[in-house]
């Protein structure tokens, strides 16, 4: 049903005239992604080609370093560094900022792994070892208490439960005609 409205729809925009259908698929094609200068090319092989394609990526060539060529399908797209978003400049006026980057920049090949609400890849405060250090001493420190728990258990005290009345001697079924026993009752 959607191909014949669309076939309709075609038919009236070109006022009668027939488009063909490879023209259909050449249009639909042209709308539907980044260019062909936007792939990447065969791997580079001389300083001429490395030249072009660091010009390609809008990089200089000390700083244009391509991935192996190990049949992984990479070609000359630039190995850029492993660093997530969170540590570049928060205060640069960067031309799209919830990204942290500008136009014409490449993309990292992980571009999705290393944005903002993922992988953090910031040099942390704290140095590692002392990290695991606290870790491991409050680790052991809650075992010591635990097992100290299991060897010296602490309850707090409990006493029987206090009721009024002679402690419901004639709600529980006491004989009326006896007098029941004294119930001491504990002040708390």
């Amino acid at each position: 049903m959607a191909a014949l409205r669309a076939g309709l729809l075609t038919r009236a925009l070109t006022k009668g005239k027939t488009p063909r259908i490879s023209e259909i698929v050449l249009g639909t094609r042209a709308a539907s992604g980044g260019s062909k200068d936007m792939l990447p090319g065969p791997y580079p092989k001389t300083p001429e080609e490395r030249a072009a394609a660091a010009k390609k990526y809008n990089m200089t060539l000390e700083d244009y370093q391509p991935f192996p060529d190990d049949g992984m399908g990479h070609g000359d797209y630039p190995m850029l560094p492993n660093r997530s978003q969170q540590e570049r400049d928060p205060w640069y006026q960067w031309d799209h900022p919830d990204l942290r980057r500008n136009w014409g920049e490449p993309l990292h090949y992980d571009f999705d792994m290393y944005i903002r609400n993922r992988v953090d890849t910031s040099p942390s405060p704290v140095d590692w070892r002392t990290m695991r250090n606290t870790l491991l001493g409050f680790v052991g420190f809650m075992m010591l208490m635990f097992g100290l728990g299991e060897m010296f258990p602490c309850y707090q005290p409990v006493a029987p439960k206090q009721y009024p009345y002679n402690n419901l001697y004639l709600e529980r079924g006491g004989d009326p005609e006896k007098e029941p026993e004294t119930v001491n009752h504990y002040e708390i």
